[in-house]
């Protein structure tokens, strides 16, 4: 029996496999598209209608160097035949009218004639496939293509069948596309998922659909890929935006309630006990903001019902210190605090500094002293005999904070009483992962930390069952950063500069980091290739080369974790110079002599990671230098994440400016490789009104209906809980 409560829920999300057939279901993946409400939710990517043209100027600066597959209306202004046979290419020189691309065709004569046959049946066409360089100009290289004639499309496409549909006078949708699915297929295949989709009764109740000002679900999805005019699909497009905004904020709201109704022991501040000690020995002053933080949190766990807080912080701003104290005041109130890091180099780092930070308080009541706890780790590195004794602190309460990986999820924990979680990097992972742990104890209060700045927008949509507490001052004594471009392509000498003032950064007693995107070669083709730097390459030239003499060791994920534990053990007691390493160092690593780092092939990383990245220098008093080495032409939108970043060390504004450019999926990390997202239309900055209306809307649906009986607004909060428990599954 199906899980869906109404029929339009239950056809919309069937597998996609069960209408199109295996074969042509299976390249949807790619797009993310699952089901048979994925696909007719994927919407044209541009519309364009009468003679309009794509904006060629605007598409290459957005695409050029990338591996985005696209697709556009052009005129075919030249056709030529080059070379010699067998080695014949035909180019057809693409225009909007201003701007130029060309697109080169390779084969044998009779295949370059043939296409020179058919390109030459209209003077406009759609083309699909990959911008790139070539003798310095922007090319497409062998693109699909169909051209628009008075009857249709033809092309040299297989099966360019939905051409009864596309003429000259039509509206012309043009979807986002992979190699295996150029858009034609796409709609061709739209149109079979919704005849087989049809009729489709809207399963948001009427009362919704008015407030709201929405059209009829079905009247949206005709509208959207087959509209008679440009208000029409933008009034369809707008009802599917805000099912999903709808979604997501019905299933925060109804979060909310639940955890309202659950009770939590109160966990009151104490005047005297372990976190005032811990007070007394601090080595610096809290600032005012931490203060004002801790203050939230406390009057949160003073409390019946459980905390859920979300705490967000500058890179440098000092979270760690007031999850510490937070964890410590629950501790003297007789309970057990878990802090749960994405990745075991993050939970060592963070057992490391609290261990550092606590001192003899960590060691427990061994000596007879009062104020006192254990501190205990939960890797899946762990020996058997480790996690035994591990887990028999935990279980008697010996250990009062217990810091760890997913491992800590496994069903086996148990704790005396656990009072509070802590969960660092927040968005690696999911909802379901943050109310694990509360199935081993009486729904403990939970506290959620990110170093990624979070505009309101995004707050609302992702994190909206949470309460926010924000910091923004650095502690005083933190150096600045100097954060500088290097043009590898233009300035090759800038980059040799880099490795000599590592040089001379280490002559002066201080250390650096080398970032890369890459581990290595994982076969003998890729080592061939002259793609991104990678951490076993930079590490043997620069061993060998530029660096030779010094003290370098390389870490990245494929390393056991005795073997990273015991680098960055080493590279924090200053026994190694210079850290080659993947991104994994961008959370955690609290070395303050490091006062360097380079950042090889910068543009493959996003700007909010480079931020991340950054914050590993200066740290302490020593000024830091940050090198950002890259091969993006200037102008491109890669080289402008990159002057982004040199520009201002503001998190907050770079999210922001992240956001602008990217999905929100993308910049927070919660996309799925491969997997569906709930965020598919919605763009939470330019949608900001839409997703406060969409609040409002939730909040009065919890309030009419608090059990959740509705079968509509069931199946919309459904559909965001099981992409949850997806994401759960996938991670555990």
């Amino acid at each position: 029996m199906s899980r869906w409560r109404t029929p339009a829920f239950e056809t919309l999300e069937q597998p996609l496999s069960r209408v199109l057939g295996d074969s042509t279901a299976t390249p949807f993946k790619a797009l993310g598209v699952e089901t048979l409400g994925d696909l007719l939710r994927l919407l044209p990517r541009h519309l364009m209608s009468g003679t309009e043209m794509t904006d060629l100027a605007s598409l290459i600066s957005e695409h050029v160097a990338t591996d985005d597959y696209v697709a556009l209306l052009a005129t075919v202004s030249h056709l030529a035949v080059r070379g010699q046979a067998p080695r014949q290419r035909l180019e057809a020189d693409l225009t909007d009218g201003s701007a130029h691309l060309r697109a080169t065709f390779f084969g044998k004569p009779q295949l370059i004639a043939y296409w020179q046959a058919v390109l030459s049946k209209s003077d406009r066409g759609i083309f699909a496939g990959k911008i790139g360089w070539f003798n310095g100009q922007p090319q497409l290289s062998h693109p699909a293509f169909a051209m628009i004639t008075d009857d249709g499309l033809v092309g040299s496409a297989r099966n360019v069948s939905m051409a009864a549909r596309v003429t000259k006078d039509s509206l012309i949708g043009l979807y986002p596309q992979t190699a295996k699915l150029p858009t034609w297929k796409i709609a061709e295949c739209v149109e079979l998922a919704w005849e087989a989709a049809r009729p489709l009764d809207d399963p948001l109740p009427e009362w919704i659909r008015r407030q709201a000002g929405v059209v009829d679900l079905a009247d949206a999805i005709q509208a959207v890929h087959w509209p008679t005019s440009t208000a029409e699909h933008e009034a369809g497009r707008d009802r599917l935006l805000f099912d999903e905004a709808f979604a997501a904020q019905a299933a925060m709201a109804y979060r909310r309630a639940d955890t309202a109704r659950h009770q939590a022991t109160p966990r009151p501040t104490r005047a005297t006990g372990i976190r005032a000690a811990f007070d007394e020995r601090l080595p610096f002053t809290l600032t005012a903001q931490q203060r004002l933080v801790g203050d939230e949190i406390a009057a949160d766990l003073d409390r019946a019902q459980p905390m859920s807080r979300l705490l967000q912080g500058e890179v440098g701003s000092g979270k760690t210190v007031v999850a510490l104290r937070a964890m410590l005041t629950v501790v003297d109130a007789g309970g057990q605090a878990v802090l749960l890091a994405p990745t075991e180099v993050l939970a060592q780092q963070h057992a490391a500094t609290v261990t550092r930070l606590l001192g003899d308080l960590g060691h427990g009541p061994l000596l007879g002293a009062e104020n006192a706890t254990g501190v205990a780790v939960v890797t899946g590195s762990l020996n058997a005999a480790a996690r035994k004794e591990a887990l028999a602190r935990i279980a008697s309460g010996e250990a009062g904070i217990i810091i760890g990986t997913h491992a800590l999820l496994a069903t086996d924990i148990r704790f005396a009483d656990l009072g509070l979680v802590v969960i660092d990097e927040q968005h690696r992972f999911g909802v379901e992962q943050r109310h694990a742990l509360a199935a081993n104890a009486s729904h403990p209060h939970v506290l959620v930390m990110t170093a990624t700045p979070i505009p309101r927008s995004v707050a609302m949509t992702i994190f909206g069952d949470l309460d926010i507490s924000t910091l923004t001052d650095v502690p005083a004594g933190r150096a600045d950063v100097a954060t500088t471009v290097v043009d590898a392509i233009t300035h090759p000498t800038w980059v040799e500069r880099a490795w000599q003032r590592i040089r001379e950064d280490v002559a002066q007693g201080h250390q650096a980091y080398v970032v890369a995107p890459r581990i290595g070669a994982t076969t003998a083709k890729d080592a061939d290739k002259a793609t991104a730097a990678s951490v076993d390459r930079l590490f043997e030239e620069l061993s060998a080369g530029p660096l030779a003499g010094l003290r370098l060791a390389r870490l990245h994920g494929r390393e056991t974790a005795p073997v990273k534990a015991d680098t960055m053990a080493h590279f924090a007691a200053g026994e190694i110079d210079v850290l080659v390493a993947t991104s994994m160092v961008e959370v955690g690593l609290d070395v303050t002599n490091a006062s360097m780092m380079v950042i090889c092939d910068a543009e493959r990383f996003g700007v909010s990671q480079l931020h991340q990245l950054r914050g590993r220098i200066g740290r302490g008093s020593v000024p830091g230098v940050c090198l950002l080495i890259t091969e993006a032409p200037e102008g491109t939108p890669a080289r402008q994440r990159l002057e982004t970043i040199a520009a201002t060390r503001d998190g907050f504004a770079l999210a922001a400016a992240d956001l602008a450019q990217r999905r929100e999926g993308d910049v927070l990390g919660l996309s799925q490789s491969g997997g569906r997202s709930s965020l598919k239309l919605l763009r939470v900055i330019d949608h900001a009104d839409l997703i406060a209306e969409a609040r409002r809307i939730a909040i009065e649906a919890v309030d009419r209906d608090p059990d959740l009986t509705d079968p509509g607004v069931a199946d919309y909060v459904h559909q965001i809980e099981d992409l949850a428990a997806a994401d759960f599954d996938e991670a555990t």
